[in-house]
């Protein structure tokens, strides 16, 4: 099945990552991880044609290498190794190698606006309350938080709760690089004044009825 999806040439399959034109339910997740290796070649093909023909003249040739780079990138989700072809072809003016593509895919976080772990923890930890109303720098980074418990965050050691954090953080950017949304926190309503603010002479009373009532 994958030997037959991957000969399809690249400049015929456009189709985005996590989709499969054909709807297969055989081997769901491994078929988006093919449309994304055709997507990757359709754009590597489009941003560097003639070294692209040069380079796969051979049909043969070109379906044994996407067969490599599927089992090579196979760690990484479908949109996240199309993203990174795309910011591929606007900085490097020749083909990329798997190397290439590894250390872009690694850079996961960054190509969905999402902060390292390390980055994201210390903005956690640095939020002021409300916690719903910071600037967030990505909404993972709250979700992340809130899952972690910001009690313990700001009560527990950072030895303990690192890596409690960078798990939940992880999973959420598992998510966004699925193609989910993560959403908004939302931020709390502002409480209602209670009562009119007391009048300089109204406070004076209170003081000295507390004051009298202390020295009985």
């Amino acid at each position: 099945m994958a030997d037959k999806d991957l000969k399809r040439r690249s400049g015929a399959s456009q189709t985005e990552a996590g989709q499969n034109k054909r709807g297969s339910q055989s081997q769901p997740g491994r078929l988006d991880l093919i449309d994304a290796i055709n997507q990757v070649f359709a754009e590597f093909e489009l941003a560097y044609h003639n070294q692209y023909l040069k380079a796969f003249a051979d049909p043969e040739r070109l379906i044994l290498t996407k067969k490599y780079w599927l089992e090579c990138l196979s760690e990484f989700q479908p949109r996240q190794l199309v993203t990174a072809a795309r910011r591929l072809v606007k900085t490097q003016p020749y083909l990329p190698t798997i190397s290439a593509m590894v250390a872009a895919c690694e850079e996961g976080g960054e190509l969905f606006g999402l902060p390292s772990p390390r980055d994201a923890y210390l903005e956690a930890c640095r939020a002021p309350a409300p916690k719903a109303a910071n600037a967030w720098s990505h909404p993972a980074v709250y979700h992340a938080g809130k899952a972690t418990d910001w009690f313990v965050m700001a009560s527990e050691p950072e030895h303990k709760v690192y890596p409690l954090f960078e798990h939940n953080y992880r999973q959420l950017c598992e998510r966004v690089m699925r193609g989910e949304s993560i959403e908004e926190p939302v931020t709390p309503a502002l409480q209602r004044s209670l009562g009119t603010p007391l009048s300089d002479e109204q406070k004076a009373e209170r003081l000295d009825a507390l004051r009298r009532k202390l020295q009985v």
